[in-house]
């Protein structure tokens, strides 16, 4: 069987968004429980030797990460030969980097000043090493959309890291929970590989060639993502301790949360959709806006009310002990803004083959923040950092949107415009609402956290439809989710369209 058309379990676009949305967000439940005790069992300081550790290993990941996955799903035609050679260097490259961070982990140490980041760093060597070996052949879970597949290894995988994170924490009240946690997920995402897929890879390298000439390019542009992502966080552990350090990074996993959660599992829907429409430009474009309309509809009030309620939300969802984390989280979840509104055209690049464009792009956005931290700012606190990253952002945004509509012949400025214009607008009424709300007498967090969600979303919701009808109904996102609920035509009828 054709590990690139194996009949009758692929699902349409829109199906197989719900399916990864429900997916993400049942991943995301499992790991907001996890955050959630874990902020109570343990100190902000474990969370700062994990981060530390983190940003190490995920650098030494992605300096030899050849994108292999990415490979299989933009060639159309992968067939036997092209799995079995993206398993050969996937496994060449989790051999590599564990040897890399088993060697280096003294030096990372001490760049942090911290001991005990060394047998941490270690320790997630070997689950890299074991993480390597995982079953090739579920990519073309995603290649060929079956996405209720993909649903139960994700969801299984997470759990069982789920079950030994959160057993652990409640015994030893260490970091080591999550270390561990980590590799218990990474040897059940092995297992469970081999045991959902029928395909056995083997050691080849017949189509190196081929795989290198697409994947060089996406080891680049990993580079140049992971350097502006993770920046901040070498220059947050090097310039502060581990309490700060655990508390910026917790601050940016919360913030990334309510758009992450919509947009990660939308991109792996959209891009094996973008490769299969890729010859026909006028259905491209309809996907492409259709996408970025969707995203920033429910993406922008998300992050736009994180920043608003960010104290009350630290104070119920992680406890006092977190509270230096709330400026951190104020400004970080503003960078989620810029991510909903370019989500879609990174796809769209990666999906046409344009990984030059998106290499020099990340770099050029690395280069930006590190001349903003390193030269103009060098002796900044955290906050700089954040606020840096937050610039950064947003001139990315305004490029990688350029590039769009300079190569992708088929869309045009006005397209973004057009399909992003009424969720900024409704945000920002939003915005202003919640701001003006006279709620300050109100002593309980949760009270304040549960109103100023209800309002924020009341705001939002008359706000936007008010202008989706001011506009004359336009086909567009709006029509598009209504459709999905079964509302368009009483909403219409309603509104006496």
């Amino acid at each position: 069987m054709s590990l690139s058309k194996r009949p009758n379990k692929a699902v349409s676009a829109a199906r197989g968004a719900v399916l990864v949305v429900a997916m993400r967000w049942v991943d995301r439940l499992i790991g907001l429980v996890s955050t959630l005790i874990l902020a109570r069992l343990l100190l902000p300081e474990d969370f700062g030797i994990v981060a530390m550790a983190s940003v190490v290993v995920g650098l030494i990941d992605t300096l030899l990460d050849l994108g292999v996955g990415s490979a299989l799903i933009q060639n159309r035609d992968a067939g036997r030969e092209d799995f079995d050679t993206a398993w050969t260097l996937r496994i060449i490259q989790a051999l590599g980097a564990s040897l890399i961070l088993w060697f280096t982990a003294p030096l990372a140490a001490e760049y942090f000043r911290d001991a005990r980041v060394l047998d941490v760093i270690r320790f997630m060597a070997l689950a890299m090493l074991i993480g390597g070996f995982e079953n090739i052949g579920i990519v073309s879970f995603q290649k060929n959309m079956e996405f209720g597949s993909d649903f139960r290894f994700f969801f299984f995988r997470r759990l069982a890291g789920f079950i030994v994170t959160i057993t652990l924490a409640f015994w030893l009240h260490s970091y080591w929970a999550m270390v561990i946690g980590a590799l218990a997920g990474r040897s059940a995402g092995v297992g469970l590989s081999f045991w959902m897929h029928d395909f056995r890879p083997r050691i080849s390298f017949s189509r190196f060639r081929k795989l290198w000439s697409f994947s060089q390019w996406v080891l680049i542009r990993n580079l140049g993502v992971y350097g502006q992502n993770q920046l901040d966080k070498f220059l947050v552990g090097r310039r502060t301790d581990a309490t700060t350090m655990g508390a910026y990074t917790l601050a940016d996993e919360v913030a990334a949360m309510p758009t992450t959660e919509l947009l990660a599992p939308l991109g792996r829907v959209l891009f094996p959709v973008f490769v299969k429409a890729a010859d026909d430009a006028e259905k491209l474009r309809a996907v492409f806006c259709k996408a970025i309309g969707v995203q920033s509809l429910l993406a922008l009030p998300a992050g736009v009310g994180l920043a608003l309620v960010a104290r009350d939300a630290v104070l119920v969802l992680l406890g006092d002990k977190w509270l230096i984390a709330v400026p951190f989280l104020e400004v970080l979840a503003l960078i989620s803004i810029f991510g909903a509104l370019s989500h879609s055209s990174a796809y769209l690049l990666l999906s046409l083959g344009m990984l030059r464009l998106q290499a020099w792009l990340a770099w050029a956005q690395l280069v930006l923040i590190g001349a903003l931290v390193l030269v103009f700012f060098p002796q900044g606190d955290v906050l700089g950092v954040a606020y840096a990253r937050l610039l950064t952002s947003g001139c990315g945004l305004l490029i990688i949107t350029g590039l769009v509509v300079a190569y992708v012949e088929a869309v045009q400025w006005m397209d973004f415009c057009r399909h992003t214009w009424r969720p900024l607008l409704a945000s920002g009424t939003m915005a202003a609402c919640l701001i003006a709300m006279p709620i300050a007498s109100l002593n309980m967090p949760l009270m304040r956290l549960f109103v100023h969600i209800g309002a924020g979303a009341v705001f939002y919701g008359v706000s936007l439809l008010l202008l989706w009808r001011l506009c004359g109904c336009p086909d567009g996102a709006e029509t598009y989710l209504l459709e999905q609920v079964g509302m368009k035509g009483r909403l219409l009828r309603w509104m006496r369209v």
